[in-house]
């Protein structure tokens, strides 16, 4: 497995303030979990982005901190600014290599689909990711998923008809689709469903709406007798 590396320094909350960090082109982060003391942190914002792009959320990565060893992390969670899709805060997790965790990893659809290629049909993806349970050392980046096995509509592969690395737990039922194919929509069905009538909602009165007018007729009728 590829070592992922990322320097990181222990900032103070108060003189380093996000603005501050903001003109260091540096990003405030928190490092949290087994068994340690919550710390604040910055990184370099590129030095993140390239740890970030190689690791995601499932892989490790070896987290220098000043000028200490390096420690085990995880990438937990991300924090994006809406406005400009940039990188505001990061969550690490320090793991204990000697006990599992749970994670989500993400699906990596491989190679293409004869149905697909061939015939038209449309790719289904039911999922992109999987939840697992592991030790920190068995985790990966990715989970292959060959979509060469999919040879003619409605064909699917499952979670049961993945190979998983040696060591993982998976937490999700074994008949779950991951992916399938379906037969392409004609130019007839379509030509139908643009062709299908509109109901004219206002032509429409509810049941109640009936019943006041039903009543307000015969209190009418009532009151010419009188």
């Amino acid at each position: 497995m590829e070592l992922i590396s990322l320097e990181a320094q222990i900032r103070d909350k108060v003189a380093h303030g996000a603005n501050y960090l903001r003109k260091q082109k540096s990003i405030p982060a928190v490092l949290f979990g087994h068994s340690v003391a919550n710390e604040n942190l910055s990184v370099l914002y590129n030095a993140f982005s390239r740890a970030y792009k190689a690791a995601g959320e499932s892989t490790l990565v070896d987290l220098k901190i000043n000028d200490q060893p390096p420690i085990k992390v995880l990438i937990h969670d991300t924090q994006i600014n809406p406005l400009t899709d940039e990188i505001i805060h990061i969550d690490f997790y320090q793991v204990s290599m000697v006990e599992k965790l749970e994670a989500e990893i993400a699906f990596n659809f491989m190679g293409e689909s004869p149905v697909v290629k061939n015939s038209g049909g449309i790719l289904i993806k039911s999922v992109d990711k999987i939840k697992v349970r592991c030790l920190p050392g068995d985790l990966v980046h990715a989970i292959d998923v060959d979509l060469g096995a999919l040879n003619n509509f409605g064909d699917v592969i499952r979670i049961k008809d993945i190979k998983f690395p040696h060591g993982m737990e998976i937490l999700e039922r074994a008949e779950n689709v991951v992916v399938s194919v379906a037969e392409p929509i004609s130019e007839e069905e379509l030509k139908a469903m643009d062709e299908k009538p509109t109901a004219d909602v206002t032509a429409i009165k509810t049941e109640g709406e009936e019943k006041r007018a039903k009543a307000e007729t015969e209190k009418t009728a009532e009151e010419v007798k009188k």
